[in-house]
């Protein structure tokens, strides 16, 4: 049995036909089932919050192998509770029932003096899987461009502009979540992963400006692009501070994005992992915003 946690945000409906594939039973838990069920089939869908001990070890009983994809970033119950308590709480009920893996989606750069709060919180749950005994692979991805080019790319095709946080032209190293996907694949299969942290970026560094002209190019079609200065951000994110925490976290991220290097060489670090495709800003354009994707995209945030 799989079990993975985390199931209906950007990765785990990439990645849940991949091991329903294998063969193997897999079993999603999530907070909302019928949610869950429009993006994944094939799988044991149960309720539950692994945030909560009991609902983990529910989760995980019978289980060979765990995957978290879980994060609190875009939630109101927030990266503590969720990135850092929830991952501690899911690997010692795993460790617990005898699972022989814990897969964790944590982030390309985690450290624990990151200035963005969801590395830091990313780094704390690396440290409590490797605390908790059990068997561990963590995987290092950079950004989704699935959840960049949707959130980006979401509001041109449906309205004609987007909004795109800071100047635009800080490069960023992006990754498919499908390749992600691909490689919690095997990682799963190959014993080699154990115990192993493994970073996962992809082809390309791009701006966000760049992202735009991909979008666009695969639409068919240009739209007005709004760029929101640094200055701004940084009084949003302190005023939004205490009564929208969520999103206040989220602009705090973008000026970190505008303004740090979070580029990778990515063909370098790939070339460890030759089976996993090196997909390409382009190509997941072309297949959310392409003559037959139907252009309907529902940005993901996770």
């Amino acid at each position: 049995m799989i079990v993975v946690a985390g199931a209906s945000g950007t990765l785990g409906p990439l990645l849940v036909p991949l091991l329903v594939g294998r063969g193997e039973p897999v079993r999603v838990v999530t907070r909302d089932p019928d949610a869950a069920s429009r993006k994944v089939s094939g799988v044991e869908l149960i309720a539950g919050d692994v945030t909560r001990p009991a609902d983990a070890r529910r989760a995980v009983e019978g289980a060979r192998v765990v995957v978290s994809a879980i994060t609190g970033f875009a939630s109101p119950a927030g990266l503590q509770a969720v990135d850092i308590e929830g991952n501690r709480i899911l690997a010692d009920a795993a460790a617990r029932a005898g699972v022989e893996q814990f897969v964790l989606l944590s982030v390309a750069q985690a450290t624990a003096d990151h200035p963005m709060a969801l590395f830091r919180a990313k780094f704390a749950a690396e440290q409590a899987i490797r605390a908790s005994g059990i068997g561990w692979t963590i995987i290092r991805p950079t950004a989704y461009l699935e959840t960049w080019l949707g959130l980006i790319g979401g509001p041109l095709v449906a309205k004609g502009k987007t909004l795109v946080f800071g100047r635009g032209r800080n490069p960023i190293n992006f990754v498919s979540a499908l390749d992600v996907a691909r490689l919690v694949d095997l990682a799963i299969a190959d014993r080699s992963f154990r115990g192993k942290v493994v970073e996962m970026p992809g082809p390309e560094n791009l701006t966000l400006d760049q992202l735009v002209a991909i979008i666009e190019s695969a639409y068919g079609r240009s739209g007005r692009v709004s760029h929101t200065p640094r200055a701004a951000m940084r009084l949003l994110s302190i005023a939004l501070g205490p009564i929208d925490r969520m999103r206040a976290g989220q602009i705090a991220a973008a000026l970190v994005m505008d303004t740090r290097d979070m580029t990778m060489d990515g063909r370098a670090v790939r070339a460890a992992h030759p089976s996993i495709p090196m997909t390409t800003a382009a190509s997941v354009a072309e297949r959310l915003f392409g003559a037959t994707a139907g252009h309907v995209v529902q940005p993901a945030t996770t």
